[in-house]
């Protein structure tokens, strides 16, 4: 850590990234003064944690929607943006795979000259050099299971939430001709601004009285959608509740059961149970 002049003071951040100061003697104070709250070079030290904030969320973002897409990724880019912490933070113990699918290990090291670091299956640490990998979405990973309990035996600990990550798969039995999925319908909620709170803090967009999300796979997007109502400002006080789970493409034709994809269904019903959660929970629901 650096310290910066500030008046007969000295600042910087600590590790939580909160403004410290020591005075000329370097003794650190176990509070700012106030007569530095103002000061130029605290207003900055507090903007630079705002920025690397913002920095760090655009990071974790990009590598989620890496995964969400399992979208192929250069070696190269990750081995460029590796030395930044808040990327390193976002990318590090990943499970990647190569092209194929097939899984190589959990990434612990970017280098343009020596490759990816992992740790493969077997415990080991191994470099490759390969061109592309992938950032698999956990419902693609057949040996899910035994990855996550390998993962805590290794002490992983995900930023992405990659392993952990709820998935849904489709059931054996699915009626492929089926347009809607009604599990998570019909969770009520007393004011339309609750649900549509809950909609927007969880991430996804509202559009039409719905929520969205979309999800890129197998070269097409589609989108999950759910009805939630739509919002009248004037009549924030009035109830609603959440309708069925189906997807679109992105004309708005809806897609059959049976064409949507695992990664699509997993990521829709994921939504559906969020929203779900969030319920006002009946007295004969909570004596059951």
């Amino acid at each position: 850590m650096e310290w910066v002049p500030a008046g007969d003071y000295e600042v910087g951040l600590d590790g939580a990234r909160k403004v410290i100061c020591r005075n000329a003697a370097g003794r650190l104070l176990k509070s700012l003064p106030a007569r530095l709250r103002d000061d130029p070079a605290v207003v900055g030290l507090r903007q630079l944690t705002g920025w690397v904030d913002q920095h760090e969320q655009q990071c974790l973002t990009d590598v989620e929607r890496w995964m969400a897409h399992s979208l192929p990724v250069p070696a190269a880019v990750l081995a460029q943006v590796w030395p930044d912490p808040s990327w390193q933070s976002a990318l590090r113990d990943l499970v990647i795979t190569d092209e194929d699918g097939k899984v190589v290990g959990f990434l612990r090291d970017a280098d343009g000259t020596r490759g990816l670091g992992l740790v493969d299956l077997d415990g080991d640490t191994v470099r490759i050099t390969p061109e592309l990998v992938r950032v698999p979405h956990p419902v693609l990973l057949d040996d899910l299971d035994d990855l996550r309990e390998f993962a805590v035996e290794l002490g992983v600990e995900q930023k992405a939430g990659q392993l952990f990550r709820e998935v849904w798969r489709r059931p054996a039995d699915l009626d492929a001709e089926g347009e809607q999925v009604d599990t998570y319908a019909g969770a009520h909620f007393e004011e339309q601004r609750s649900l549509h709170g809950r909609a927007t803090s969880l991430g996804y967009r509202i559009r039409g009285g719905q929520s969205v999300c979309a999800v890129f796979e197998d070269g097409r997007t589609i989108e999950a959608r759910i009805w939630i109502g739509e919002f009248d400002p004037y009549d924030d006080g009035a109830d609603t509740e959440t309708g069925p789970l189906t997807w679109t493409d992105t004309a708005g034709r809806t897609v059959g059961l049976g064409q949507v994809g695992p990664v699509a269904w997993s990521e829709g019903m994921r939504m559906a149970a969020a929203l779900h959660a969030g319920r006002v929970i009946e007295k004969e629901e909570q004596a059951a």
